[in-house]
């Protein structure tokens, strides 16, 4: 074992019996799950099924939802495999209990330390551990390969910032790179990046690129859709602090009867969003209070999880945020992910900042199904049309569902060298 990773062992050994008492600590901060807290130190929620066990993990909510079609893929193609999936935020925990198939079980990701790990991996004995984008923790990674689990780490995606961090320890790169069975970058920068550090990449797979339309309550649809009537709707997805107060504005006289649904980022921010257009002189409903979307509605704030599905369907047109920050003089985000809209055949309009889906920004702009603005006073000349002409709106969300459709077969290719890992399924039964 390299000398930073030893350091990194005895650090995390030292510190890791204050994990009780910082997590109740998180807790309190309502950044933990009071109720499953003890699954961060290793300790199972629930027992683990009989037979071969696939792991899935990612951290947050963009990783996670990328896994979905990877759980329905080995459902399919292994019914006989337990699926475990693990995530590390609240939110995704929240999203995944309504997402996930019945029978496939969510645990929050233990903590790195090593008596942690070594209590998750003894409970669950994974027969395969698949990671997700760029989680390198080294105490699980490592002590999952002593136990002779086969790793995979799928559409992993590397900044060059982090492999300049990772360059300064390159033995302890290489031995983490090196634990892995198969390594799948979700673009060539990552490859390269990836590469240059030690690891053997055996092809490129961007699992965010993959799975069908979001789900959606057919009820709640029915009942907002009679409810906006045939008023023109305009759904800001994913939108961040600084932007919703700028689309507003931006869109405030763009039709007669506009119904401007806002979905932020972060649902949590709904009480400062609203407190800003009060400020400014803005009716508005907001859904997790319960106040209801009327035909007098103009703004509604979408401030639940979940219901993405919902608000896209409703939508005449897609304003994607995330991607206006550096046009208002904020923080660049990079986007959001585009084909979401695109997959429901929503004609979608982005800001100028995509670079975290650029190259699928690229392709959808390409088969005409998603409009850039370079800045806000651009946004209503690309989005007036899109409402005033509804075949060319159709054209445009068809020519988006088509791209979309294009992109998505990385779980096929992730699926084909991810499966020889696996334990041979069970001999069927001859019948009688």
């Amino acid at each position: 074992m390299s000398l930073a990773l030893k350091a990194y062992r005895l650090a995390t050994r030292l510190f890791e019996p204050l994990a009780p008492r910082l997590l109740d600590a998180r807790v309190k901060q309502g950044k933990e799950d009071a109720r499953r807290v003890d699954e961060r130190l290793g300790i199972a929620g629930v027992a683990r099924p009989d037979g071969a066990l696939i792991w899935l993990h990612g951290v947050s909510v963009g990783e996670t939802l990328s896994l979905l079609p990877v759980v329905e893929r080995a459902r399919a193609a292994r019914p006989d495999l337990a699926i475990l999936v693990t995530s590390g935020t609240l939110t995704s925990a929240q999203i995944l209990s309504r997402r996930l198939p019945p029978g496939v079980i969510h645990q929050f990701a233990p903590i790195d330390g090593p008596a942690a790990t070594a209590a998750f991996l003894d409970h669950w004995r994974p027969s395969l551990g698949v990671f997700v984008e760029s989680e390198l923790w080294p105490n699980l990674i490592l002590a999952a390969r002593d136990r002779g689990i086969p790793l995979a780490l799928a559409s992993a995606r590397i900044t060059q910032k982090s492999s300049d961090g990772w360059a300064r320890f390159p033995a302890a790169a290489r031995q983490l790179l090196g634990a892995f069975d198969r390594i799948l970058p979700q673009d060539a920068a990552s490859a390269a990046r990836l590469q240059s550090l030690g690891g053997r990449v055996d092809g490129e797979v961007n699992l965010k690129l993959a799975g069908g339309p979001l789900p959606h309550d057919a009820a709640a649809f029915t009942a907002l859709s009679a409810a906006i009537g045939d008023r023109p709707v305009v759904v800001a997805a994913s939108t961040h602090e600084g932007e919703e107060l700028a689309l507003v504005r931006a869109l405030d006289h763009l039709a007669d009867r506009l119904c401007l649904i806002l979905v932020p980022r972060h649902p949590e921010r709904a009480a400062a969003i609203a407190q800003a257009l009060t400020r400014d002189g803005y009716a508005h409903a907001q859904r997790s209070l319960g106040q209801p979307l009327t035909g007098e509605t103009d703004l509604y704030i979408a401030d639940t999880l979940g219901e993405m599905g919902l608000f896209l369907r409703l939508a005449d047109v897609v304003v994607m945020g995330g991607s206006f920050g550096p046009a208002l003089g904020l923080d660049p985000v990079g986007g959001h992910n585009p084909l979401e809209p695109a997959r429901l055949s929503k004609p979608t309009v982005a800001g100028p900042d995509c670079s975290n889906w650029a190259s699928v920004t690229h392709s959808l702009v390409q088969a005409g199904g998603l409009a850039i603005a370079a800045s806000l006073s651009d946004l209503p000349g690309l989005v007036a049309p899109l409402l005033a002409d509804p075949a060319l709106a159709r054209a445009m969300g068809e020519n988006g569902r088509r791209a979309a459709a294009e992109a998505g077969s990385g779980v096929d290719v992730l699926w084909t060298a991810i499966s020889p890992l696996l334990p041979a399924a069970p001999a069927r039964k001859a019948r009688q």
